[in-house]
């Protein structure tokens, strides 16, 4: 077997055999370090392609100032903490279309009838969801009470507030997620929106 340097000089190359023999020695390990950042197995899978297409698509410029496992872990570290931001902004955008919704703000009869299915899978979701983190998220949310506000009605500290309503929204987008997929194509092929 080809030592490191001789495989990232082969790969630099194009040959074929190197990428196979690399990707076959460090996918497997790379995934299951993938997954102490996100528990989906197919995310840390496709993460862990895409560095790989990257390596191969950057051979012949590949500067690896460490060894190439360390240069993987980094590049699939990093590829995971994207992954983390960009569902915290979706989440965040998300909540944010939730809580700005009104019905008020409907126009025709095929927004009301979504909007009513929303409010039914949310009353739904919210009745399944922990009672600690269904009262903090239904104060601030609903009730319009700040982090500092809850904690002193709940007798905890900002944090566990913050806390708790993380764990509810990510509950929400988890129950929610088939609906909202759903009512967004809906709305996408009928013009609703």
């Amino acid at each position: 077997m080809l030592d490191e340097c001789e495989l990232i000089a082969a790969l630099k190359l194009g040959n074929v055999q190197a990428f196979s023999l690399l990707f076959n020695t460090y996918y497997r390990d790379l995934v299951l370090f993938g997954g102490t950042y996100l528990p989906q197995q197919v995310a840390c899978e496709d993460i862990v392609q895409s560095v790989f297409l990257k390596l191969w698509n950057e051979r012949a410029t590949l500067s690896i100032g460490t060894s190439l496992k360390s240069y993987l872990l980094r590049a699939v570290q990093n590829a995971c903490m994207d992954e983390l931001r960009h569902r915290s902004i979706v989440c965040e955008h998300k909540s944010q279309v939730l809580s700005d919704f009104r019905p008020d703000d409907l126009a025709d009869t095929g927004n009301r009838v979504l909007y009513s299915e929303l409010q039914r899978h949310l009353r739904r979701a919210l009745k399944q969801m922990p009672e600690a983190h269904r009262e903090a998220f239904v104060l601030n949310r609903f009730k319009g009470l700040k982090y500092r506000e809850i904690a002193g009605r709940l007798h905890i500290s900002e944090r566990m507030v913050e806390v708790r309503i993380g764990k509810a929204i990510g509950f929400l987008r988890k129950y929610l997620r088939e609906f909202l997929v759903v009512a967004g194509w809906i709305i996408f092929r009928c013009g609703l929106w």
